[in-house]
């Protein structure tokens, strides 16, 4: 037996109420004029030039905390009224504030996240990312990225150039070498020397210079053994031979792919990892993990708001040339007449290319390109992401603003769609990756799941949902009065069926007010633009009060007269939407001083859906909701005694982050640059509760919502210095797509690719101000993160939390041992005796009472996960 660290005394904060001001309407000329103003006025313009010293003072005093710029730091600022968002994200507590967490409360979790640092780390291994490819592929999946050379079953192949492809007996060294990339599970682009594409047309097999329907071949299995293939276009023609030519007819003939080796195989256009290394694992399927975790990103946003609005996609079946294009409206007008775009950037105009010069987009400020390539995907996680949250994401009234569209406007059957993009990607993965399962990318629907793939190697995804009108739940302000849209029924039949499709994670709202409660609401030119499209959704504006005490920062988004103009803040899409396309807005609301809180409560549907969500162990994430009605939902919260709860993006506030912390849920604060980043982790460890096992993660809200992090510069004394040694020891390089080479240091988050790398940044941060201890400390808890995240999903399920933590639910050795069975497995032992305080290789440890009360007895596994024995 061994002894955990001693635990500090638990202590519960306090919460604030809210109470109502006043409001006057806002003229809808002045609304136009603002919109106007932020069309034509660049945000190098918003006022009188700031000193280095003047911006730093700006900072500390709106953030309440002190930072000093490293020697080296070029002039700049730290943005924290948008990228890291203190009256929005709460994340940094300003002088005013009043905090539940008293000083002596913030040290005493200082000290028991320190002590779980101290902790004995899990064991880790590798995952083997290298093919074995035999000498011909063992099935239809298995040729995926190999170089083969065709030949008949007689023995004759493929030869020749250009157009003249013809069947001929000979040396194999001189036949036609092709790379097979998977468009999807069992189907390729034959791809050849010279940059050509195996086509068939009008009954003749041609090189074409250009993938296409006529390139794209099924493969299929022709006999018993395996070794002959058929390939068969859609339409059914098939790849076939008549009098020593390569032809495509009604009946397919079979081929023999034989591997071929060096440097004379076409290499298909893609952008690199730059990774060496193989991913780190767990020594068994059940243990502790380590990695990253984010918890909030939107990899199908490419679907959302019509599907014209994003430029780009995480993949397409014919490669990166195709995936990576900029949209036909930018294109057409040379990156000139993108005004979406030119609201959200600043820039006056863009280069449209990306693929392979890359030379304006993808960047931490360009919101309306793609930022989630598969490969860009691939190289997150060989650098240590284990655990990502995809939501699906809409907004149906800004989908119909905007002119360009040809996806449906519901958010429901958007979410649909995306979900069966999700499978789809997932697919798309696999087949680069040999067959169905094998891709690094896997679709979880339970923490034990997650935990396995984990430990595999691979990383974790959950399927969650951030949207404006969930269930159709919006209302109808009619008569002084709500009339739902949806009923209790709808809801649950609707939860059901997104339960059913792999949905783990759940927002209640996002832009708008809805049947199921109140909106935090956007700032600025935005917020003027969203509360709208709120009242166009509605019939109603957000009822927004001053708030008592007036200078709290547990307070929803500030509402003023005139808002600062400037577009560069997360979710700045959605407003830019509005104020470029929307055309005519009703008269917006002007409303008393701030702070502001909204004062729509939960509503009784919007208690039902939380009920509902924790019926079936569903994750119920807060953010987004007003002050007033996070409050009420961590009430049902608190009645239930639910610790499946999550704050994944900085959209709530103190009061309730202390809460979600007491109720043993998790919290990814928004990622944005890594120096507001650190501040915020700095404000969290205070925030710890030391009954349940510490870490912590980011939420990215990449591809079309949320801003990235800016580069802090190539000339600070603390900069990310390449190669960069990850988990495991492997190498991480600046990475490379197409002729673009991206530094972290002077590009900043462009795109998710560069996420390993702003995870090393944030070492650097954490380290010039806090010396190399503070520097780990932040890897460390980054690192247990994913952990974090499955043990709030584990209870989520009932699991009762450790008992090292939590001392009264210490069981004696004697009744461990009773309930603990030969050939029980850890899901049944949890269920049993709750969580385990230590999840090592193949042993789990629990507390007991009788003896030395600190002593761990041990529960041994079999590699199976099956119980062994008990020593207590």
């Amino acid at each position: 037996m061994s002894s955990p660290l001693t635990r500090s005394a638990e202590v519960r904060r306090t919460r604030r109420p809210v109470r109502v001001g006043l409001r006057i309407a806002l003229p809808l000329a002045l609304t136009v004029a603002l919109v106007a103003a932020a069309l034509t006025l660049p945000s190098a313009d918003l006022g009188p030039t700031l000193s280095l010293r003047e911006e730093n003072e700006l900072v500390k005093a709106e953030k309440g905390l002190p930072h000093v710029d490293p020697a080296g730091t070029p002039l700049h600022t730290h943005d924290p009224q948008f990228k890291n968002e203190v009256s929005r994200g709460g994340e940094a507590v300003s002088a005013a504030s009043a905090d539940p967490t008293t000083a002596a409360q913030a040290r005493n979790a200082a000290s028991y996240v320190a002590s779980e640092r101290a902790l004995p780390d899990p064991e880790l291994t590798s995952m083997s990312i290298k093919r074995k490819r035999t000498r011909v592929p063992a099935n239809r999946y298995d040729m995926a990225g190999g170089c083969y050379t065709l030949r008949t079953v007689r023995g004759a192949y493929v030869r020749g150039s250009g157009d003249d492809l013809v069947l001929s007996r000979g040396k194999r060294r001189t036949a036609a070498r092709y790379t097979f990339k998977a468009t999807r599970l069992g189907a390729y682009l034959i791809y050849g020397t010279g940059g050509v594409f195996l086509a068939g047309d009008s009954g003749e097999a041609v090189n074409d210079s250009e993938p296409s329907r006529t390139s794209d071949w099924t493969a299929r299995r022709a006999g018993k053994k395996g070794k002959r293939y058929t390939f068969t276009l859609r339409g059914g023609r098939s790849l076939s031979a008549l009098k020593g030519r390569l032809v495509t007819a009604d009946k397919a003939k079979p081929f023999v792919l034989e591997r071929v080796r060096g440097k004379r195989c076409a290499k298909f256009p893609e952008s690199q990892v730059n990774i060496k290394g193989k991913p780190h694992a767990g020594v068994s399927d059940f243990q502790e993990v380590r990695g990253f975790v984010d918890a909030h990103t939107h990899g199908m946003a490419f679907e959302f708001l019509g599907g014209n609005v994003h430029c780009g996609r995480p993949w397409h079946k014919w490669g990166v040339t195709f995936a990576l294009r900029d949209c036909v409206d930018h294109t057409l007008t040379g990156g000139n007449g993108a005004a979406l775009e030119t609201f959200l950037s600043g820039e006056p105009s863009h280069d449209p290319v990306g693929w392979p010069t890359f030379k304006d987009w993808p960047a931490p400020n360009s919101l309306t390109h793609e930022g989630t390539y598969y490969k860009w995907m691939e190289r997150a996680w060989r650098g240590g992401q284990r655990l990502f949250v995809n939501l699906l994401v809409e907004n149906n009234k800004l989908c119909e603003v905007y002119p360009l569209k040809h996806n449906s406007c519901d958010d429901m059957d958007s979410i649909r769609l995306q979900a069966k993009d999700m499978y789809a990607f997932q697919d798309y993965i696999d087949a680069q990756w040999g067959g169905p399962g094998k891709g690094f990318y896997r679709i979880v629907k339970s923490p034990w799941e997650a935990r396995e793939v984990i430990n595999e190697g691979k990383l974790a995804v959950v399927m969650g949902i951030e949207t404006s009108v969930p269930f159709g739940c919006t209302f109808k302000y009619v008569g002084g009065s709500d009339i739902d849209a949806c009923t209790a029924k709808q809801i649950t039949d609707q939860i059901d069926e997104m339960h059913a499709l792999g949905v783990r994670q759940m927002e209640l709202v996002n832009k708008f007010d809805n049947a199921l409660g109140g909106v935090a609401g956007d700032a600025g030119p935005t917020g003027i633009v969203i509360n709208g499209a709120n009242f166009l959704e509605t019939g109603t504006f957000w009822d927004m009060e001053t708030c008592d005490p007036a200078d709290t920062v547990d307070a929803d988004n500030p509402q003023v007269a005139f808002p600062e103009i400037s577009a560069d803040q997360q979710d700045a899409l959605f407003g830019a939407i509005g104020a470029v396309f929307g055309g005519v807005l009703p008269a917006i609301p002007l409303y008393p001083p701030p702070a502001h809180c909204n004062q729509r409560d939960l509503t009784s549907l919007g208690e039902h859906t939380i009920r509902a969500l924790a019926e079936r162990a569903m994750i119920f994430d807060p953010d987004h909701l007003s002050v007033k009605s996070r409050s009420t939902a961590l009430d049902v919260i608190d009645d239930l005694g639910y610790q499946g709860v999550l704050s994944s993006h900085s959209w709530s506030t103190p009061d309730a982050y202390t809460r979600i912390y007491e109720d043993g849920g998790f919290i990814t604060p928004y990622a944005g640059d890594s120096t507001g980043f650190v501040d915020k982790w700095r404000t969290h460890i205070g925030w710890a509760d030391e009954r349940f096992y510490w870490g912590i993660g980011f939420g990215a809200d990449i591809n079309g919502l949320g801003a990235q992090g800016d580069p802090r510069g190539s000339n600070v004394a603390n900069k990310v210095d390449y190669p960069i040694t990850g988990i495991g020891g492997i190498t991480i390089k600046k990475q490379r797509a197409g002729k673009r080479i991206y530094d972290i240091n002077a590009d900043g988050v462009a795109q998710y690719g560069l996420y390993p790398d702003w995870i090393e940044d944030l070492t650097k941060v954490a380290g010039a101000s806090g010396g190399k201890a503070e520097g780990e400390a932040i890897f460390d808890d980054m690192s247990r993160g994913p952990e974090a995240y499955l043990q709030m999903w584990e209870r989520a399920y009932g699991i009762a939390p450790d008992s090292c933590r939590n001392p009264d639910l210490r069981m004696s050795a004697k009744r461990l041992r009773s309930v603990v069975q030969r050939g029980m497995t850890t899901t049944q032992v949890m269920r049993a005796v709750g969580q385990p305080f230590q999840r090592l290789g193949t042993t789990y440890g629990v507390c007991v009472r009788g003896g030395d009360a600190e002593s761990l007895a041990m529960i041994d596994f079999s590699a199976k996960g099956t119980v062994t024995r008990v020593r207590a």
